[in-house]
This record gives C-alpha cells, structure tokens and sequence, in this order.
C-alpha cells in the first residue's frame, strides 16, 4: 500500500494517521511518499493530509479543504488523525471498539484540536507552557540552525513516526486494560456495602468507572505493593479537587502519629494533599476510610 503525504514540515496530526495505517496493515506492507507533487499524490493508494478532499472510499484523509472534514459532537474538528481514527481505528484495536473509543478520547482528540487550532486546555501559571504530544512530535523537525533538506527532514520524520507507533501501541494497550477493568470496578461497586466506599481486590484504573458507576462514592479501598490504600475520588476526573478529602487532623502524619489521631494501630501514613493514606491491612484500610466519611 503507498501512502501519499506532504513533504517538509511535520506534525502530529499526519505522523499518528500513518503510524495508525502501519498498525493496521503492516508497517512492511506500508509504502509512505512525502511529497508535494499532485500526480504522485494521485497515484497513491491513500493519502493523508494532503488533497483539500475527505472521502474515504477514495482513500482521501484531509481536513485542509474549505469548510474542513467536520467536527465531533462536543466540536472538536477533525484533522487528519482522526479522519484516520475514524475509517481504521476499531480495526487498530482488534476490533474492540471501547477501546478505539478511549484512544480516541485520550489521545485522538486532543492531537486533533491542535492541529486544528483550538484551545482545551490553557495554562494557570504565566511563563509557563504546556507540553503535549503535539508539541514532543513537532520537536523532531529541524531548527532553522539545522539543516532543512529533504533527506535530513525525512530521516526526522521517521524518528517522529517511529515514537508515534510505541505511544500509539501503548495507548491501546492501556485503554484496552481500562476497558476490562471498569467492569470489574462495576461489580466492585455493586458489591460495596456502603455506597460510599468502594473496596476493590487488585489494584486497577477505577476513577472513570467509579464516576460512572458510584455517584455517592467518596474513597477506594485498594491493595498497593506493600499494605492497602484508601484514595478519595476526584470530584471532576483528571482535577485535583475531590468530593470529599480525607480529614485535615491527618495531613502529612506518618506511622505512630497518624497511628495516634486516627486510632488504628497499622496506619502508615497520609499525604499532605489529604488525597491518599495508606495501613498495613485491609482492615486497617478499611478502618481508615470509614472514619474519614464520618469526620
């Protein structure tokens, strides 16, 4: 399969688009031309940010054209990323389409919205930018003090391309773990003897299932490497705010103080941010976090 995009400059939205056509047909079987020549564009099987037309039965995949190649729902356009995400991704994903969804969410969008000039998310401290996948990809194209000819700004694209594959493969990969766990977070849920508390038996992602799930749920009871934790659930996924934080009394302490405000003797400690405390045992564990729903 040859694959037609620009030549020159790079970023995000094209790399991952192709790194997604590798995963899904090869990356041997995935003949990549970057070029500005139209015939050599036409004579393509696909091409990728590249021909102001979107239409997969032809095998086009770009945004640039007037009026763009749409927008999701919550109005995040498509760039070519998505366009690619949209026509292969399920297929990238063994089929599964939960977790095309969680990459799309995750990963997809986010890369998309940069490409196409929209801000979600802004800085808080001034002087200070954010750093996003985006901006590591477009990292890779030469300064102006480096050299900008063809071979040099093709050899970096593929040092770009060759990231995008392990970040893409990791993705899917973890939103497919995600995937399997919310429904063993579900029926943790359903099992919890108060709604307020959530007891797990492995430690596993759970915030997105529990919001889903558990409205009422303040912590989590989870095993960690060495004895258990009790973590309180963010008010808003991915904020540090959360619904309720564990008691003022305990920020900070470790082992016998902590052990001495709390009255359980296995106690280990509590971080400062009142976000996580952690005992020996389970039921130590447990101990903990029904006192801080009731202080």
């Amino acid at each position: 399969m040859r694959v037609a995009t620009h030549s020159g400059s790079f970023h995000a939205d094209e790399v991952f688009a192709l790194a997604v056509l590798r995963a899904v047909h090869g990356a041997e079987n995935v003949e990549i031309v970057r070029t500005r020549d139209r015939d050599l564009h036409a004579a393509a099987d696909l091409r990728v940010d590249v021909g102001h037309r979107y239409d997969p039965a032809t095998g086009d995949f770009d945004h640039h054209q007037r009026g763009g190649a749409g927008e999701r729902p919550n109005g995040i356009r498509y760039a070519s990323f998505g366009l690619v995400w949209k026509a292969f991704g399920v297929q990238a994903c063994g089929g599964d389409e939960v977790t095309a969804r969680f990459v799309e969410e995750v990963l997809v969008q986010g890369i998309d919205a940069n490409d196409t000039g929209q801000t979600i998310a802004t800085p808080v401290v001034e002087g200070v930018a954010i750093m996003g996948v985006s901006g590591v990809i477009g990292g890779f194209n030469p300064t102006w003090e480096e050299p900008e000819d063809d071979a040099t700004v093709d050899a970096r694209f593929h040092e770009a391309l060759a990231l995008a594959e392990g970040v893409l493969a990791r993705e899917i990969r973890g939103a497919a773990a995600t995937a399997r766990a919310q429904e063993i977070v579900a029926r943790c849920v359903a099992a919890s003897a108060d709604p307020r508390i959530v007891e797990l038996d492995r430690s596993l992602p759970w915030m997105r299932a529990v919001h889903a799930h558990a409205p009422e749920a303040l912590y989590v009871l989870a095993p960690k490497s060495a004895g258990w934790g009790v973590q309180a659930v963010q008010a808003v996924p991915g904020q540090f705010a959360n619904r309720k934080d564990l008691p003022e009394a305990w920020a900070g302490l470790e082992h016998e103080a902590l052990q001495e405000v709390t009255g359980v003797p296995d106690a280990v400690f509590c971080h400062a941010a009142r976000f996580l405390a952690v005992a020996r045992s389970r039921e130590g564990a447990m101990a903990l976090a029904r006192a801080a729903v009731d202080a």
